[in-house]
């Protein structure tokens, strides 16, 4: 190796020969590039272009983009009477029990989810204080938990990860690493890298085998938010856990809800679970496996 090393660098004609040739075979590729990356986007658009009537969930706010629709208007009202929901009936948990579970305006069963959703969250918000104390790290993982509520309750309903959410718990992962809160800054960092980089690997072999879309760019990007808060050295840990629960409840769906094995499972989900748990326990867990095996 020292001696080729040392041949190039004495022998001037034959680098440069050498370093030519490599240049045309690169720019060779770099026309295939230049010729049909842009036309391979313009066909992406035109295709989403296509679908975008027929693949938007039908809702009210959807079709009329007059009004304004955010998280503060329009205010909380029963989408079947329009009737406002009362500061009394907005109480969380309490108030879908009062009304037992029904609009008190028409009668429209309120949905199971609404206090589920807030159970689940005073749950693992809570759960949190059996490993973090009070102070940074508590503060940093509620805002941990909360985002992963909220991406995978949206994962399962629309089978997306809003770039939104995924993006902003990366950055933050970062911010807060960039103090030590979780892990040093340099795991983080690769932990993000290496997150992304592992199912956009799944992804693109499974697409190449099979020419399907195996999982979508949200996946990637929540696991990389994960790899950022927790670091590389996370990462085995968080996979194998989302892939078995997946896998367990795919296989559940199939074989006792009879579900199409075809429909696409949101995998958000689980990997927000599998997250959460590395977070609080994923350091018992590995040294409890270690001494096993």
């Amino acid at each position: 190796m020292n001696s080729t090393y040392s041949f190039l660098l004495e022998n001037d004609l034959f680098l440069a020969i050498l370093i030519t040739l490599l240049s045309l075979l690169i720019g060779s590729f770099l026309n295939v590039v230049i010729l049909r990356f842009p036309v391979m986007m313009f066909r992406s658009w035109k295709q989403d272009c296509l679908e975008m009537d027929t693949t938007l969930p039908k809702h009210p706010a959807i079709d009329d983009l007059s009004k304004p629709f955010n998280l503060l208007k329009p205010d909380s009202h029963c989408p079947k009477c329009q009737a406002p929901v009362r500061a009394w009936q907005n109480i969380p948990v309490l108030s879908w029990v009062l009304l037992r579970g029904k609009c008190a305006g028409c009668g429209t069963r309120i949905s199971l989810r609404y206090p589920a959703v807030e159970i689940a969250t005073a749950a693992l918000s809570t759960a949190l204080l059996l490993v973090y104390p009070w102070g940074w790290q508590l503060a940093a993982m509620l805002v941990f938990t909360w985002l992963l509520i909220s991406m995978s309750v949206i994962d399962i309903d629309h089978q997306i990860l809003p770039d939104t959410m995924t993006l902003s718990l990366l950055w933050l992962g970062l911010l807060v690493n960039s103090q030590g809160l979780f892990t040093d800054l340099e795991s983080a960092v690769y932990g993000a890298v290496a997150g992304y980089m592992a199912l956009w690997s799944v992804f693109w072999i499974f697409k190449l085998v099979t020419g399907k879309d195996g999982m979508g760019y949200g996946d990637f990007k929540l696991l990389a938010a994960l790899g950022a808060w927790l670091g590389v050295q996370s990462l085995p840990l968080i996979i194998l856990l989302s892939s078995v629960v997946g896998a367990v409840v795919g296989i559940a769906g199939i074989m006792i809800l009879g579900r199409d094995k075809n429909v696409p499972i949101p995998f958000g989900p689980y990997l927000a679970t599998a997250g959460w748990i590395a977070a609080l326990w994923g350091n018992d867990i590995t040294e409890w496996y270690l001494g096993r095996f």
